[in-house]
């Protein structure tokens, strides 16, 4: 089990009005009230995450992204700075979710660029890696999230590392009802903790939180949550019903 205080994260993707993300917040929020030993953060579409922001103030929910731009500001049409989202009181962003990359361009390098603004503006990056179904039966599982985390993650500073999470989602398990067993999860898992000792230090390895991503539900949160090595999770279709995400984020009182 891990030492590092545990994160559940949701992820609502392009669901929700801003009336029904406000709605769905205060019921999470207030479900969450007296889990002390897990931070809990949900990431609403856009438009709404002003007027969540105001409505979460002062309680245990964090707030954050699902995408930023590398840039404050510019002629960049449809697009976020990370300025706008600390300005809503933004804490945290999901940079490089594997539907960016598939959908819309995203590469290690854009991924690169964006980590670095969203740590210059004070938010806290949460930078997804993971591997297709194809590389996963090709062996290529390792290699693929070596290149993805280095390249992702070149030039960034060791004092910086602390504001860092990483998500791993295997591709192959997003959406799809198929789940890694927490020993196959636990094994990725601690290959990358291995390899952000080797570039950042034992320090920041130790401290850093690394989360699964992929059909995470209240029925296997805890066997995830077992393993020594993965620190929390990022949820996809299960954060959309309060209910059911506050099964999964409050699994330590359950």
């Amino acid at each position: 089990m891990t030492t590092r205080r545990p994160l559940i994260a949701g992820n609502w993707k392009m669901f929700k009005t801003s009336a029904e993300a406000v709605e769905a917040a205060l019921r999470l929020a207030g479900h969450i009230a007296s889990e002390k030993e897990t931070d809990v953060m949900i990431t609403p579409p856009f438009t709404a995450l002003e007027a969540v922001a105001k409505a979460v103030s002062g309680t245990r929910l964090l707030l954050g992204a699902q995408n930023v731009h590398w840039e404050n500001q510019g002629a960049y049409t449809g697009e976020i700075s990370p300025l706008m989202l600390a300005a809503i009181g933004c804490r945290h962003v999901i940079i490089g979710h594997s539907e960016r990359r598939l959908y819309f361009g995203e590469t290690d390098e854009t991924v690169q660029k964006k980590i670095g603004a969203a740590v210059d503006a004070g938010l806290f990056p949460v930078m997804c890696v993971g591997e297709t179904g194809e590389e996963r039966k090709s062996g290529k599982t390792f290699s693929t999230l070596d290149k993805q985390i280095l390249n992702g993650l070149k030039g960034f500073v060791s004092d910086r590392a602390e504001t860092l999470v990483i998500a791993y989602e295997p591709v192959w398990a997003i959406g799809t009802g198929e789940t890694a067993t927490p020993e196959q999860a636990q094994g990725v898992h601690a290959h990358l903790r291995g390899l952000i000792e080797k570039t950042f230090g034992k320090k920041i390895a130790g401290s850093i939180r690394i989360l699964y991503g992929g059909s995470v539900k209240p029925a296997n949160i805890k066997n995830l949550m077992d393993m020594p090595d993965i620190d929390g999770a990022l949820v996809g279709g299960a954060s959309l019903d309060p209910d059911i995400f506050a099964e999964i984020a409050c699994y330590q009182s359950r």
